[in-house]
Protein backbone atom coordinates (compact mmCIF):
# COMPACT_ATOMS: atom_id res chain seq x y z
CA UNK A 1 0.00 0.00 0.00
CA UNK A 2 1.38 3.38 -0.96
CA UNK A 3 1.82 5.86 1.85
CA UNK A 4 0.27 9.30 1.64
CA UNK A 5 3.05 11.75 0.94
CA UNK A 6 3.30 14.68 3.30
CA UNK A 7 5.51 17.70 3.12
CA UNK A 8 8.50 17.78 5.45
CA UNK A 9 8.36 20.61 7.93
CA UNK A 10 11.08 23.28 7.92
CA UNK A 11 13.74 22.76 10.52
CA UNK A 12 13.15 24.57 13.83
CA UNK A 13 15.95 26.40 15.59
CA UNK A 14 18.57 24.23 17.26
CA UNK A 15 21.19 24.61 19.94
CA UNK A 16 24.81 25.00 18.99
CA UNK A 17 26.66 21.65 18.87
CA UNK A 18 23.51 19.56 18.70
CA UNK A 19 23.53 19.10 14.92
CA UNK A 20 23.77 15.30 14.67
CA UNK A 21 21.11 14.58 17.29
CA UNK A 22 18.88 17.32 15.88
CA UNK A 23 18.99 15.90 12.33
CA UNK A 24 18.72 12.32 13.56
CA UNK A 25 15.66 13.00 15.74
CA UNK A 26 13.82 14.97 13.08
CA UNK A 27 14.51 12.56 10.22
CA UNK A 28 13.74 9.54 12.39
CA UNK A 29 10.34 10.93 13.31
CA UNK A 30 9.59 11.84 9.70
CA UNK A 31 10.50 8.32 8.56
CA UNK A 32 8.50 6.59 11.27
CA UNK A 33 5.50 8.85 10.72
CA UNK A 34 5.69 8.38 6.91
CA UNK A 35 6.35 12.05 6.18
CA UNK A 36 9.33 10.58 4.33
CA UNK A 37 7.76 7.70 2.42
CA UNK A 38 9.38 4.25 2.20
CA UNK A 39 11.69 4.12 -0.81
CA UNK A 40 12.07 7.90 -1.13
CA UNK A 41 15.60 9.16 -1.87
CA UNK A 42 17.72 10.93 0.73
CA UNK A 43 19.83 13.76 -0.67
CA UNK A 44 22.62 15.00 1.61
CA UNK A 45 22.95 18.28 -0.28
CA UNK A 46 19.25 19.07 0.07
CA UNK A 47 19.32 18.12 3.75
CA UNK A 48 22.36 20.35 4.33
CA UNK A 49 20.45 23.24 2.76
CA UNK A 50 17.30 22.44 4.71
CA UNK A 51 19.08 22.32 8.07
CA UNK A 52 21.59 25.07 7.23
CA UNK A 53 24.59 23.01 8.26
CA UNK A 54 27.51 21.14 6.75
CA UNK A 55 27.14 17.62 5.37
CA UNK A 56 29.23 16.06 8.16
CA UNK A 57 26.47 15.99 10.82
CA UNK A 58 24.01 14.97 8.10
CA UNK A 59 26.16 11.93 7.26
CA UNK A 60 26.56 10.98 10.93
CA UNK A 61 22.79 11.17 11.46
CA UNK A 62 22.21 9.00 8.39
CA UNK A 63 24.70 6.42 9.68
CA UNK A 64 22.70 6.18 12.92
CA UNK A 65 19.45 5.80 10.98
CA UNK A 66 21.02 3.13 8.80
CA UNK A 67 22.08 1.27 11.94
CA UNK A 68 18.41 1.16 12.97
CA UNK A 69 17.35 -0.14 9.57
CA UNK A 70 15.49 3.05 8.64
CA UNK A 71 17.91 4.12 5.88
CA UNK A 72 19.37 1.93 3.13
CA UNK A 73 22.63 2.67 1.31
CA UNK A 74 22.57 1.50 -2.30
CA UNK A 75 25.55 0.10 -4.27
CA UNK A 76 26.00 3.48 -6.03
CA UNK A 77 26.34 5.04 -2.53
CA UNK A 78 23.04 6.87 -2.75
CA UNK A 79 20.66 6.51 0.17
CA UNK A 80 16.92 6.02 0.51
CA UNK A 81 14.31 5.53 3.20
CA UNK A 82 14.11 1.79 3.92
CA UNK A 83 11.09 0.05 2.48
CA UNK A 84 8.62 -1.65 4.80
CA UNK A 85 9.72 -5.25 5.31
CA UNK A 86 6.60 -7.13 4.22
CA UNK A 87 8.53 -10.40 3.82
CA UNK A 88 9.31 -10.50 7.54
CA UNK A 89 5.90 -9.39 8.78
CA UNK A 90 5.04 -12.78 10.28
CA UNK A 91 8.09 -13.08 12.58
CA UNK A 92 7.75 -9.41 13.48
CA UNK A 93 4.12 -9.88 14.50
CA UNK A 94 5.01 -13.06 16.43
CA UNK A 95 7.59 -11.13 18.44
CA UNK A 96 5.24 -8.19 18.94
CA UNK A 97 2.43 -10.41 20.21
CA UNK A 98 4.80 -12.17 22.61
CA UNK A 99 5.96 -8.85 24.03
CA UNK A 100 2.39 -7.62 24.52
CA UNK A 101 1.67 -10.79 26.47
CA UNK A 102 4.79 -11.06 28.61
CA UNK A 103 5.04 -7.37 29.52
CA UNK A 104 1.37 -7.15 30.52
CA UNK A 105 1.63 -10.33 32.57
CA UNK A 106 4.81 -9.20 34.33
CA UNK A 107 3.26 -5.81 35.05
CA UNK A 108 0.37 -7.55 36.82
CA UNK A 109 2.90 -9.51 38.85
CA UNK A 110 5.45 -6.81 39.68
CA UNK A 111 3.71 -3.43 39.47
CA UNK A 112 4.10 -0.81 42.19
CA UNK A 113 1.88 2.18 43.03
CA UNK A 114 4.10 4.56 41.06
CA UNK A 115 3.83 2.29 38.03
CA UNK A 116 0.03 2.48 38.11
CA UNK A 117 0.21 6.27 38.20
CA UNK A 118 2.41 6.29 35.11
CA UNK A 119 0.21 3.77 33.28
CA UNK A 120 -2.97 5.75 34.06
CA UNK A 121 -1.29 8.97 32.91
CA UNK A 122 -0.18 7.47 29.60
CA UNK A 123 -3.66 6.01 29.07
CA UNK A 124 -5.23 9.44 29.61
CA UNK A 125 -2.89 10.88 26.97
CA UNK A 126 -3.78 8.09 24.55
CA UNK A 127 -7.53 8.57 25.10
CA UNK A 128 -7.14 12.31 24.49
CA UNK A 129 -5.26 11.66 21.24
CA UNK A 130 -8.00 9.27 20.08
CA UNK A 131 -10.68 11.84 20.90
CA UNK A 132 -8.73 14.52 19.00
CA UNK A 133 -8.28 12.13 16.03
CA UNK A 134 -4.57 12.96 16.04
CA UNK A 135 -3.01 9.89 14.41
CA UNK A 136 0.63 10.74 15.14
CA UNK A 137 -0.20 11.48 18.77
CA UNK A 138 -2.14 8.20 18.96
CA UNK A 139 0.88 6.25 17.77
CA UNK A 140 3.25 8.02 20.17
CA UNK A 141 0.96 7.77 23.20
CA UNK A 142 0.12 4.14 22.46
CA UNK A 143 3.83 3.32 22.48
CA UNK A 144 4.29 5.29 25.71
CA UNK A 145 1.38 3.43 27.33
CA UNK A 146 2.81 0.01 26.54
CA UNK A 147 6.32 1.16 27.49
CA UNK A 148 4.95 2.15 30.92
CA UNK A 149 3.44 -1.33 31.29
CA UNK A 150 6.77 -2.88 30.29
CA UNK A 151 8.57 -0.73 32.88
CA UNK A 152 6.18 -2.05 35.54
CA UNK A 153 7.24 -5.59 34.64
CA UNK A 154 10.83 -4.82 35.65
CA UNK A 155 12.65 -6.76 32.97
CA UNK A 156 14.98 -4.35 31.10
CA UNK A 157 15.62 -6.85 28.30
CA UNK A 158 11.93 -7.13 27.50
CA UNK A 159 11.62 -3.35 27.79
CA UNK A 160 14.37 -2.83 25.22
CA UNK A 161 13.00 -5.37 22.75
CA UNK A 162 9.42 -4.14 23.09
CA UNK A 163 10.50 -0.53 22.59
CA UNK A 164 12.33 -1.51 19.40
CA UNK A 165 9.33 -3.46 18.09
CA UNK A 166 6.94 -0.61 18.85
CA UNK A 167 9.23 1.79 16.99
CA UNK A 168 9.49 -0.52 13.98
CA UNK A 169 5.72 -0.97 14.00
CA UNK A 170 4.98 2.76 13.88
CA UNK A 171 5.04 2.81 10.09
CA UNK A 172 2.63 -0.11 9.89
CA UNK A 173 0.36 1.60 12.42
CA UNK A 174 0.50 4.84 10.44
CA UNK A 175 -0.77 3.04 7.35
CA UNK A 176 -3.41 1.34 9.47
CA UNK A 177 -4.66 4.62 10.93
CA UNK A 178 -4.81 6.11 7.44
CA UNK A 179 -7.22 3.32 6.51
CA UNK A 180 -9.53 4.65 9.25
CA UNK A 181 -9.07 8.25 8.06
CA UNK A 182 -7.16 8.72 11.32
CA UNK A 183 -10.24 7.92 13.40
CA UNK A 184 -9.15 5.13 15.73
CA UNK A 185 -12.00 3.00 17.10
CA UNK A 186 -12.94 3.49 20.77
CA UNK A 187 -12.29 -0.25 21.08
CA UNK A 188 -8.57 0.40 21.53
CA UNK A 189 -9.16 2.73 24.47
CA UNK A 190 -11.49 0.17 26.06
CA UNK A 191 -8.97 -2.64 25.60
CA UNK A 192 -6.30 -0.54 27.33
CA UNK A 193 -8.66 0.03 30.26
CA UNK A 194 -9.28 -3.73 30.57
CA UNK A 195 -5.53 -4.37 30.62
CA UNK A 196 -5.06 -1.77 33.34
CA UNK A 197 -7.80 -3.39 35.43
CA UNK A 198 -6.07 -6.77 35.18
CA UNK A 199 -2.74 -5.21 36.18
CA UNK A 200 -4.34 -3.45 39.16
CA UNK A 201 -5.95 -6.76 40.25
CA UNK A 202 -2.62 -8.59 39.82
CA UNK A 203 -4.46 -11.11 37.65
CA UNK A 204 -1.54 -12.44 35.61
CA UNK A 205 -3.60 -14.97 33.66
CA UNK A 206 -6.13 -12.38 32.59
CA UNK A 207 -3.36 -9.89 31.79
CA UNK A 208 -1.76 -12.48 29.51
CA UNK A 209 -5.05 -13.17 27.71
CA UNK A 210 -5.85 -9.50 27.26
CA UNK A 211 -2.34 -8.69 26.04
CA UNK A 212 -2.56 -11.48 23.49
CA UNK A 213 -6.06 -10.50 22.31
CA UNK A 214 -5.05 -6.84 22.02
CA UNK A 215 -1.99 -7.68 19.94
CA UNK A 216 -3.75 -10.21 17.72
CA UNK A 217 -6.59 -7.92 16.72
CA UNK A 218 -4.06 -5.23 15.74
CA UNK A 219 -2.06 -7.78 13.75
CA UNK A 220 -5.17 -9.10 12.01
CA UNK A 221 -6.31 -5.60 11.05
CA UNK A 222 -2.90 -4.70 9.63
CA UNK A 223 -2.69 -7.97 7.71
CA UNK A 224 -6.19 -7.37 6.35
CA UNK A 225 -5.10 -3.91 5.23
CA UNK A 226 -1.98 -5.22 3.51
CA UNK A 227 -3.59 -8.21 1.81
CA UNK A 228 -7.11 -6.91 1.30
CA UNK A 229 -10.38 -8.75 1.63
CA UNK A 230 -11.47 -8.91 -2.00
CA UNK A 231 -11.48 -12.44 -3.37
CA UNK A 232 -12.38 -13.68 -6.84
CA UNK A 233 -15.64 -15.64 -6.71
CA UNK A 234 -16.21 -17.72 -9.83
CA UNK A 235 -19.12 -20.13 -10.22
CA UNK A 236 -17.88 -23.55 -11.40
Amino acid sequence: MKATKAKAMPAPERKRGSGVKFVYDLLRNEILDLVLAPGSPIDEVQLAERFSMSRTPIREALVRLAGEGLIDTLPNRSTMVANLDFLNMSPFFDALTLMYRVTTQLAAQNRRPADLEAIHARQAEFAAAVKAQDALAMIATNAAFHAAIAEAGRNPYFNSLFSRLLDEGRRFLRLYYQSYDDRLPQQFVDEHEAMIAAIVARDTALADRLGKAHAEQIVQQIQKLMIGEERLDIAL
